[in-house]
């Protein structure tokens, strides 16, 4: 476009004046930006006009016209480094009032950079610094890119899952009894009486398989009523769910759930290459790594991942259940072992699932269910669910749910249901691990948890 004139409307991500006849400008528009010239010219351009825009404040919005020109060298400053506008017009279009808490520029520096160098003094800007300011951080190129790559994988989710015949539902959030586990639900008023939110659409799901829906998914809030502050939890989070119909065996829905992943990791790969690097800059990180062709999908069960745990030194007897310390743990040891940071683990104990899950008929200790892991961190949790009443009621009464509070779900099976499974997926949890942000706030437009309900 060298020689062409265009019209922009951009932010002004820094400005810095030469002199009083020239004034440098970056401008930034998502995830790109340029840099702008404006210089005192006979006719066109006033010494007054030069020290206007040199006066104007970062992040002002401006509508700016000018020629491209090609630039000599690369401009290290901007995204686009191989042209610089020359302007002939600029225009505010809002201007701000009051201070920035801190500039995007600083907000967009990586941690590396903070550190190695001595002689400039930059300022780190701190997470819930970011979080209280949610509005200027989500400006960065850096958030730009990673909110593009959350919507890239709903979207990509929905893709697939509409490709293999499952259609969207929408289930209410408002519910009569908690779902899960009594603990983590949160209670709500509802006029005279209470109501929980729903901790997720499990019950709903399994309602439209029994009402012949046969594969449903719904992306859609789950609520935690968890106090936990940890860099992955959150009270408020998306999930991406899915239920469907089985045939002949609950790796049906294993191998459907292990296939839209691989689909969702490829299409991100390919779709967001920019987006990716652009994140990069700022998170530096191992690229995504999982296993393609024939070989597939490493899949271990839950007594293979002891094993693996106990070589390593882990005592057996702690492992009743893999805390997330060991988690993380098995993550190392697989991609040491595998080369692969996506796994899958199959057949946990029954105690360590919910009253829903169906027993392995082979060995009723164990159950048809399975997990599967980014870098050694759970993104899925998932079964096969009881779809026979009788077997639900003594599995609700086994792990103190009296079926009766929860008769309209066991009567939705006492109509006849298929056997069906499904799987639950934390959105900002995938998005988080495929980049390595390290911290899930990092993965959600407003974060809630335990200590943070605004903005």
């Amino acid at each position: 476009m060298d020689g062409q004139t265009v019209l922009l409307r951009a932010r002004v991500q820094t400005s810095r004046a030469q002199g009083n006849k020239m004034v440098f400008l970056n401008l930034r528009q998502r995830i790109d930006s340029v840099q702008a010239l404006l210089t005192v010219t006979p006719e066109k351009v006033s010494k007054q006009m030069v020290k206007w825009a040199a006066s104007l404040q970062d992040e002002s919005i401006v509508l700016v016209e000018g020629v491209v020109k090609k630039s000599p060298e690369i401009i290290k400053s901007a995204t686009v480094g191989d042209v610089e506008l020359h302007l002939s017009q600029i225009h505010l279009i809002a201007g701000l009032e009051g201070r920035l808490p801190f500039t995007v520029e600083d907000a967009a520096r990586p941690d590396t950079e903070i550190e190695t160098n001595e002689e400039v003094q930059y300022k780190r800007v701190l997470l819930d610094t970011r979080l209280n300011n949610r509005v200027i951080d989500l400006r960065t190129q850096t958030n730009q890119a990673i909110f593009k790559l959350q919507h890239g994988i709903g979207h990509f989710f929905r893709d697939y899952l509409d490709a293999q015949g499952f259609i969207e539902i929408h289930s209410p959030k408002l519910q009569g009894a908690a779902t899960e586990s009594g603990a983590s639900v949160f209670k709500v008023s509802y006029f005279k009486g209470s109501a929980f939110l729903a901790q997720s659409p499990q019950l709903a799901k399994q309602m439209a398989i029994a009402a012949d829906f046969e594969r449903v998914y719904e992306i859609g809030p789950v609520f935690r009523a968890e106090d936990s502050n940890t860099h992955r939890h959150m009270t408020e989070f998306i999930g991406l769910d899915l239920e469907m119909a089985i045939e002949e065996h609950y790796h049906e829905v294993m191998e459907l759930l292990d296939s839209l992943f691989k689909h969702m990791f490829a299409s991100l790969r390919e779709t967001y290459k920019n987006e990716i690097d652009t994140v990069r800059r700022q998170f530096p990180a191992d690229d995504f790594k999982w296993r393609e062709g024939p070989e597939g999908t490493l899949r271990i069960n839950f007594r293979q991942a002891v094993d693996f745990l106990v070589e390593d030194g882990v005592p057996r007897e702690v492992l009743d259940d893999i805390n997330t310390e060991n988690e993380k743990r098995l993550g190392r040891i697989i991609k040491a072992k595998y080369d692969t940071d996506y796994f899958i683990i199959d057949k946990f104990p029954m105690e360590l699932r919910p009253f829903y899950t169906m027993p392995d008929p082979e060995d009723p200790t164990v159950t048809n269910s399975y997990d599967f892991f980014m870098r050694g961190e759970e993104i899925l949790s998932g079964a096969q669910r009881i779809h026979d009443p009788t077997l639900l009621a003594e599995k609700m009464r086994s792990k103190g749910v009296e079926p009766e509070s929860m008769a309209f779900y066991v009567d939705a099976f006492k109509m006849g249901c298929p056997p069906h499974g499904g799987g639950g997926i934390g959105l900002e949890r995938v998005l988080m691990l495929f980049l390595k942000l390290n911290n899930i706030r990092r993965a959600s437009l407003f974060p809630r948890d335990p200590k943070r309900l605004e903005p």
